[in-house]
């Protein structure tokens, strides 16, 4: 195999897309992620690094765009790392998620469910309602370069609210007539660190500056040239951070003008967001996650549900309007504070919220007798922490609702909680995110039982040998499909696709003996990929 190296030009063909939205392809044997490729290309790529066990590369020239290649509407793209999508249509974009979804559950997760659906943005455009922008050296607000903290200079971002962009530039015109430096990171030195808006349904916004010191010149300035670019503001606020952190926000705020809380409504409800406060960025899609995390649950009005990482008791009070009784637990004390005004706001008495560290409060709950019927967990990109599966196959729920940011971290909670007995029934992907490679997964797990458990993986190579499957077993197969297409699949698509092209299969695989009993069919790509496996054994005819 010939080795590759750095700058060279080769042609490739583009099958698939990472989790990063980088395109795929094969050279040589050697899998190389390829920037700005689209599935289904041919393309001439340029080398950019080679790993041990992968290569990077970009696309030079297209010899044939694909149907899912559109040209990019923003200007600052690819050097602005905000957005990885913007060269795929939407359809393809959507395509890729729903993937990507799927791969992480299966191959991660070990888990024999397809992903339903998923739920595209009606808004494409605009729809971020939390804005987070570094001031770059120049003063001027922007988002940084893919994979590095260089600021891009950034004049309307096309995912952010008008209000938003408005703010970003009246303080960079602020921060050139005062001479607020901006902050070096290098250094320690200069003043000003990130913008932070916040913006609501019916057009107000909340306006934060983070800053390395307590006070800023002409703050009067200030408000006055983001009251007369935001007319919708509410509220000024600086936030104090002098650590030398990653983090944006430090601990300390004070008002400037006005308020600093904004209220926003999600599903008729009205919830009070302060800076800090975890809220979902994308407010109607938000609304269609929660409503399909509400399906999953299955409500009748008599259940005791456990929300984990409830945040400001958004996810909490939408399940408290169907459920007997439910308690919320996160570990930020302004979200609990926020959590707690929320429900009073609303009504809603059946609620109970517990500040702290998520696995401590849940271990807590449980050894305190505590058995919910539905457990609710929407964690950060990190997943459930140490002992959180644990604690929570310990209280015995009939159900686990899972609400994931990060199909990676998804896959490997659903493979824990495989090993405590919880087996993933359904899954849904919603996109909150569109033009970037995030997308949101909502599965259902549930403990296993004799009535509905069907053993997906039993093996093949005794239950169902056949005369043609002495050309290929189900583990070269499956073998097969891994290495062309970079899929995952299970004995259980293969059977299935397998009849669809009339080969025989075994009649006593996974023929369960309960109607009730429900069996994952095959997606179409991974059909499509194990049928290109049959034919290049000889299986099934060309």
């Amino acid at each position: 195999m010939e080795r590759l190296e750095k700058n060279q030009l080769h042609t490739a063909e583009i099958t698939g897309y990472t989790a990063q939205g980088l395109g795929v392809a094969r050279l040589g044997g050697q899998v190389v992620f390829v920037h700005g490729g689209v599935r289904g290309e041919t393309c001439t790529v340029r080398v950019l690094k080679v790993l041990k066990n992968v290569a990077f590369a970009r696309v030079e020239a297209v010899e044939a765009p694909a149907p899912g290649r559109q040209a990019p509407d923003c200007p600052y793209f690819p050097d602005c790392g905000g957005c990885q999508l913007r060269h795929i249509t939407y359809e393809e974009e959507l395509w890729a998620k729903k993937q990507q979804v799927e791969d992480a559950l299966t191959r991660l997760g070990g888990a024999a469910v397809a992903v339903e659906e998923i739920l595209g943005s009606r808004e494409i455009l605009r729809y971020r309602n939390k804005s987070q922008f570094p001031v770059g050296p120049d003063g001027r607000p922007g988002f940084y370069r893919a994979r590095s903290h260089q600021v891009i200079p950034v004049d309307d971002c096309l995912l952010q609210t008008e209000a938003a962009n408005a703010a970003a530039r009246a303080v960079a015109a602020w921060a050139a007539a005062s001479g607020a430096a901006p902050y070096d990171e290098k250094t320690g030195r200069g003043l000003l660190r990130h913008l932070y808006v916040r913006t609501s349904g019916d057009g107000a916004a909340l306006i934060c500056l983070v800053a390395n010191g307590r006070a800023l010149p002409e703050e009067e300035g200030l408000v006055r040239a983001v009251r007369a670019a935001c007319p919708g503001a509410v509220g000024v606020v600086l936030n104090e951070n002098t650590r030398d952190t990653n983090v944006i926000l430090g601990e300390r705020y004070r008002t400037l003008w006005g308020t600093d809380r904004l209220e926003d409504t999600l599903r008729g409800l009205r919830f009070t967001l302060s800076v800090p406060s975890f809220y979902q960025v994308n407010r109607p899609q938000a609304e269609r996650l929660y409503e399909k995390a509400l399906e999953f649950a299955a409500l009748t009005g008599r259940e005791l549900v456990l929300d984990l990482y409830c945040g400001i008791g958004t996810i909490t009070l939408c399940l408290a309007e169907r459920a007997g009784r439910v308690i919320g637990a996160e570990i930020v004390p302004e979200a609990i504070r926020d959590a707690r005004e929320n429900a009073r706001r609303n009504g809603i008495g059946n609620v109970e919220f517990f500040c702290g560290d998520t696995g401590e409060t849940a271990a807590h709950l449980a050894a305190e007798g505590l058995r919910p019927d539905v457990v609710v967990v929407d964690p950060p990109r990190k997943g459930l922490g140490e002992g959180v599966v644990e604690t929570i196959a310990s209280m015995g729920p009939q159900r686990v609702v899972y609400v994931s940011c990060d199909p990676a971290t998804l896959g490997r909670d659903v493979k824990r909680f495989a090993a405590q007995g919880y087996a993933a029934r359904r899954a849904a992907a919603v996109d909150l995110f569109p033009r970037t490679a995030h997308v949101e997964t909502v599965v259902l797990l549930s403990k296993l039982n004799a009535k509905q458990h069907i053993e997906v993986e039993r093996n093949l190579d005794e239950l169902d040998l056949t005369a043609a499957e002495s050309k290929a077993t189900y583990d070269e197969l499956k073998a097969y499909v891994l290495e062309k297409y970079g899929l995952k699949v299970s004995s259980l698509y293969i059977s299935q696709v397998k009849r669809k092209c009339g080969l025989e299969v075994g009649q006593n695989y996974n023929l369960s003996k309960k109607e009730d009993a429900k069996v994952p069919q095959c997606p179409p790509e991974k059909e499509a990929a194990i049928v290109e496996a049959l034919k290049h054994f000889g299986m099934i005819a060309e």
